[in-house]
């Protein structure tokens, strides 16, 4: 796994040897930054933004936006054993004043809401994909004002899920690459 973009491209990041972390493979990562930038359907500017990332294993897609020119990132992963692998690669690619972890549960940690009252730009959800409470971390996400006004919420979900999305949601774009699906999400105002 390494850095695809960026002023730290090509840098290689640490993975566990457990199979238990799924990452986001290079081909969808890029996919992802083309359609951030290069697309009239969002009006996303990567540069200065603030992203949290949710699930965020051993944080290849909060280490790309870094690469990329993203303020701050934060990530919140609950396994221990792959938190201290993102933490060896914060500190490989010394971005540590960039980045805040959270090692806990996802839900525990938007509900004590321990992001400092942030509202952020892009937030990115990578649940296992045996995860059925996609539209619970939406409405949690929703409750605690987490994006900001013009916001994205990206989910990376097996091709398989049929995520039912309520009326607060719109999706803007949807890819399938392999075994993932990519959906790009916005609040409706």
């Amino acid at each position: 796994m390494r850095i695809i973009g960026g002023k730290l491209k090509g840098s290689t990041l640490l993975m566990p040897k457990n199979r238990h972390t799924r990452p986001l493979k290079d081909l969808a990562r890029e996919s992802i930054f083309n359609l951030l930038i290069h697309s009239n359907k969002f009006s996303f500017q990567l540069e200065r933004s603030k992203i949290l990332d949710l699930y965020s294993g051993t944080g290849s897609f909060g280490l790309e936006c870094l690469s990329r020119g993203a303020e701050s990132v934060f990530f919140v992963e609950e396994k221990k054993d792959v938190v201290s692998i993102l933490e060896k690669n914060i500190k490989k690619l010394k971005l540590h004043s960039k980045t805040k972890i959270f090692s806990n549960d996802v839900f525990d940690t938007i509900k004590k809401n321990s992001f400092f009252n942030l509202k952020f730009d892009l937030i990115f959800c990578d649940p296992p994909f045996k995860d059925k409470n996609i539209l619970k971390l939406l409405e949690y996400i929703l409750n605690k004002n987490l994006l900001s006004k013009n916001g994205i919420i990206i989910m990376h979900r097996s091709r398989l899920s049929r995520d039912e999305l309520d009326g607060n949601f719109k999706i803007v774009e949807e890819r399938i690459y392999g075994i993932s699906k990519i959906i790009f999400t916005k609040f409706l105002n």
